[in-house]
């Protein structure tokens, strides 16, 4: 199951963006910069770069997420957003003998699917098993031949025999991780990922870490969430038509 969680950010995110672009009009310094940027003169100032679209302010502040529960297969559109910082569950280190998987909810709403699915996922955890136990019997085999400690011999052949035995395993493989993105990239990551066309599990986390960054920078993402909430759909003939139910839905119009 998607578990988000928001670890850590910019210390006031808003006043240090507000700050960014205060400097960019006025004559403040840098010893007096921060000075008299109230709650109301900070907001004023975000909604005066929103208007402008002068963007560049708000890479001064940055998010980082903790997430588990999501799958290889969202890891993969995930990490096309290049703007940003990724730590993941390393496959060539970690073991994936009783790996977690996400079932979408299409094939978990039919019982002959999710049936096939599960099936599914239970040779591939076999086979993946299997496998490891085949490369490392080998690797064993010639590492202690070599004259490597037998200690040491199996902690190297271990390693070896995952890193390929994990090729077998699946997209929906469970994967976790942590990621940072500055503001500038979470709104072009909201705008596309918060999406109808997005993929389901992607948007679903879209849709949470969005939650999760109101709760701290609500002038920062008030007109955040698909494209379509502030402006034009830029979808054309894929455009799902309900441009005004996400208006709603992220607006709250």
């Amino acid at each position: 199951m998607l578990k988000v969680e928001l670890i850590a950010y910019t210390p006031e995110p808003e006043k240090v963006v507000a700050a960014a672009a205060k400097l960019c009009y006025s004559s403040s310094g840098a010893s007096d910069i921060m000075d008299g940027l109230t709650e109301e003169k900070t907001a004023n100032f975000l909604d005066m770069l929103s208007g402008m679209g002068h963007d560049s302010p708000t890479e001064h502040a940055s998010f980082t997420f903790a997430v588990e529960g999501v799958s290889r297969s969202l890891l993969a559109q995930l990490t096309r957003h290049r703007i940003a910082s990724y730590s993941v569950k390393s496959q060539r280190y970690v073991s994936e003998s009783m790996f977690e998987y996400v079932c979408p909810p299409e094939i978990e709403s039919v019982p002959e699917a999710k049936e096939i699915f599960v099936k599914s996922m239970e040779k591939d955890c076999e086979d993946y098993n299997r496998l490891t136990d085949i490369l490392f019997e080998k690797h064993f085999k010639t590492m202690t031949e070599s004259g490597m400690d037998e200690k040491a011999a199996e902690k190297a052949a271990k390693k070896k025999a995952i890193e390929d035995a994990r090729y077998v395993l699946p997209n929906a493989c469970e994967t976790k991780l942590i990621m940072t993105m500055d503001v500038r990239s979470l709104k072009n990551f909201f705008a596309h990922r918060s999406c109808e066309r997005a993929q389901w599990e992607i948007r679903a986390l879209s849709d949470e870490m969005l939650r999760l960054v109101k709760g701290v920078a609500p002038n920062l993402f008030k007109k955040s969430g698909p494209s379509c909430v502030s402006g034009p759909c830029p979808e054309g003939k894929m455009s799902c038509g309900k441009a005004a139910e996400k208006r709603k839905k992220y607006l709250g119009e």
